[in-house]
């Protein structure tokens, strides 16, 4: 199932491996991104709490930005989820599952997710380019940023699922459990 092929240096490499480390890659390329919107999210949240109850300022665009922060982290941690394995799937039916059903629910669930995602990147692209005639607000801006998030989670959530999927050909064995 697995294919080779050579690298410039004569030495084969399994294809599935070569794209597992993509995976591992983009995953805490992402994480890091989340990180970052979440540290953002934090001053942007505490400098409009001081900047009203203590400054005085009446800024009033520190919440929508703190919003649209948020929509974004969010969603492009969803990705980072499916890379785990945490949060598309249905552990306790398939724990209680032999292992070949289990594999055929894992693999329908995949694909179900695979679909989802899908069908969610292509009306997130539509929703996008609707949002070019629509203003934030306060900023005054478009809301192609804001609206990007959802395109751009999505597909990044279908590929961590089809990665994690050719990568594990089996799934592990449920854990035993011990009745004292």
């Amino acid at each position: 199932m697995k294919k080779k092929f050579q690298q410039s240096d004569g030495s084969a490499v399994l294809i599935g491996d070569r794209m597992w480390k993509f995976a591992v890659r983009l995953n805490w390329l992402v994480e890091r991104i989340c990180a970052v919107l979440v540290a953002v999210l934090v001053v942007d949240i505490w400098f409009g709490i001081v900047a009203r109850y203590f400054l005085e300022l009446g800024i009033t665009w520190t919440e929508e930005l703190a919003r649209y922060i948020m929509i974004w982290a969010a969603l492009l941690a969803i990705s980072c989820g499916a890379h785990r394995r945490e949060h598309i799937g249905l552990i306790f039916i398939l724990n209680a599952l032999s292992p070949r059903p289990r594999r055929v629910l894992q693999v329908m669930i995949d694909c179900l997710g695979i679909a989802f995602f899908l069908f969610l990147l292509v009306y997130g692209i539509r929703m996008t380019i609707d949002g070019t005639s629509q203003f934030a607000m306060i900023f005054g801006m478009t809301m192609v940023v804001p609206f990007a998030a959802v395109p751009v989670s999505a597909g990044l959530t279908a590929l961590q699922i089809f990665l994690v999927a050719i990568r594990s050909p089996k799934l592990p064995e449920p854990p035993e459990v011990m009745i004292a």
